[in-house]
Order: C-alpha cells, then structure tokens, then sequence
C-alpha cells in the first residue's frame, strides 16, 4: 500500500474496529516493538539468573506500553490514519499520552542499570555510557519542566496548525517522524512526573501534579479548536478518498472530540500512579524512622543500664 503523500489514492473501504486492527505492520516500529520487548526480557532473565528480583507488574507494564505502540503502527490503524483525522488523532493521542506513561511504569532505565555489565577499569561499557548520558546537563536540559512543558504543548499547535504537518504527511518517512516525535514528547514530559526511574529532576509530588495539570489543558483547548471549528483545517484531511464514504468536517470535529475526551485518560492514570507511589514513599519513610527510634531506644536503654551499674558498684 502506498503512503506516498496526499496526492496518493488509498484503496481503504469504509472504517470499522475490525478493519482497523488487521494485522499491518510498518517495518520501523516493528523492529522497535520487538527490539524493546527482547532487550527488556534480556535484562530481567539477566537479573533472575544471578537470583535479583524484579517486579512482575514492572515487566507487564512495559509489555502493554509496547504492545500499545504497536496496537496503533503495525495495523490498518495506521493506514487509516494517513487518511482519516479521527483515526489519526487516536494514533497519536496512545502514542504520546498513554504509551509513555506504561512505558515509563515498566522502569527500563533502571533495569538496564541493574542489567548492563560493569566495565573493567579505564574503560566505558553502555553502562557508563548511560550513567554519562543521565548525569548529562543535555539531559538536565530536555527533562525540565521549562521545556517539557512547552514542548508539550508546542507539539500540539505549531505542528498542526502549520504547513510543517502536511509536509510529514506526505511521505512515510515524514509520517514516521511524526510518530517518533510524538512518543520522544511524550517519554520526555511523563518521566519526571512519573518519578520511577531515576533522572535529574525529582521534584516533590504535589509539583509532579502541577506539572502534570499545566500541560493537560492544552490538549483539550486543541481539541474544542477542532470541534468548532465550521471548515477543515488540516490540509492533508480536507480531500478524504471517496471510498472512505466520510465527510472532512464530520470527520476534523471527531478528530477534536478524541483530544478532548483523550486528555482525561492520562491525568486519572498518573494520578493513581501518583498516589501509589507518594503512598508508598511515606510507607518507606516510615519504616526507617521506626529503625531509627529502635536504635537510639536501645542506645538509651544501654546507657541507663550502664548507669545502674555504675551506681550498684558505687553502692558496693
């Protein structure tokens, strides 16, 4: 099937979810899919065969946030998308808003840490190269809030509402970009809020929140643009092929419906995770103070022994 442009004709019969889910891989994030999972079931094999554990939960949640990645690139969904803004929109609202925040759940930074071998002396395996990269300031950089959120944002307005989309759109390779984009945007806002790998920004969980809720609102203001609007804003939507059966409007105020609607999956999601983790935080701290006050008890109750010792002995 050609994904040429818009000037392309695609044979696609009218959309349903059956259609939509054949089997219709693109053969860039296949590779990727099956790369991630394979890398990430090496490293939790690695840990299990020296006797470390590791979250079960972790490595099912990395598994869903790929098999999400796929759900959208390697099925009709995909093709439908060069075509159709609804479908579209679905493609990248999982891409950016919902398979990065699994992805991140499954702490693929912090098992390929545990994972990876330590070079001898003198020398840089990928590990050091990883250490390196995360205590980077480039990193320091990307991973801020000042430009995570802009970024955020930004990816939304300037690149619809430019000539920038219809150029990615009419190619493949611009529309693979596009999606690769998305899911980098995404994996770079949700990873300091999320907090389960480590990084260099760890704020507390109340800015994670607001961090989160600065960057939501926007989604669904771009969405209500799309609802309201009375034309087709999106050049490379405006023509869709007879075959599809779909009206440009119709199908641009859909589009709008599902950023709308979208921006609230995320924000219930990181909040649970949130909470979870904040819960288990003071769990943890918890039990270290009570360690704490256990030793200087015992500290205490040695030294009052020690004093009745003394004053038998004087005594004596």
């Amino acid at each position: 099937m050609d994904h040429g442009g818009h000037g392309m004709t695609m044979d696609l019969p009218p959309f349903t979810l059956g259609r939509g889910l054949e089997f219709s891989p693109d053969p860039f994030f296949l590779i990727g899919c099956l790369a991630g999972l394979g890398l990430y079931g090496w490293g939790v094999l690695r840990l299990r065969g020296r006797g470390d554990s590791w979250p079960v939960g972790r490595t099912v949640s990395f598994t869903l946030g790929v098999l999400s990645v796929a759900l959208v690139m390697c099925t009709k969904l995909n093709d439908y998308g060069m075509v159709m803004f609804s479908v579209h929109m679905v493609q990248h609202m999982v891409i950016s808003m919902l398979s990065p925040i699994v992805l991140l759940l499954g702490a693929p930074v912090t098992l390929a840490l545990r994972a990876l071998p330590v070079a001898g002396r003198g020398r840089k395996g990928p590990r050091e190269l990883l250490m390196a990269l995360l205590h980077s300031r480039y990193m320091r950089i990307v991973t801020h809030p000042a430009f995570t959120i802009p970024l955020f944002i930004a990816s939304l307005y300037a690149l619809y509402f430019s000539p920038l989309f219809d150029f990615l759109m009419g190619s493949g390779t611009g529309h693979v970009a596009m999606m690769v984009h998305f899911l980098a945007v995404g994996l770079l806002f949700f990873w300091p809020i999320m907090g389960v790998d480590p990084g260099p920004h760890r704020p507390g969980y109340v800015m994670r929140m607001l961090e989160l809720f600065a960057g939501m609102p926007f989604h669904a203001f771009f969405g209500i643009a799309l609802m309201m609007a009375t034309e087709p804003m999106i050049e490379a939507y405006r023509n869709p092929p007879a075959s599809l059966g779909i009206d440009a409007l119709t199908d641009q105020n859909a589009a709008g419906g599902i950023a709308w609607a979208f921006s609230e999956i995320p924000s219930v999601l990181v909040l649970v995770a949130l909470v979870f983790q904040w819960y288990r935080s003071e769990q943890r701290q918890a039990r270290r103070l009570d360690r704490a006050a256990d030793r200087d008890g015992d500290k205490d109750l040695q030294a009052y022994n020690a004093y009745l010792a003394s004053l038998q002995a004087r005594g004596r």
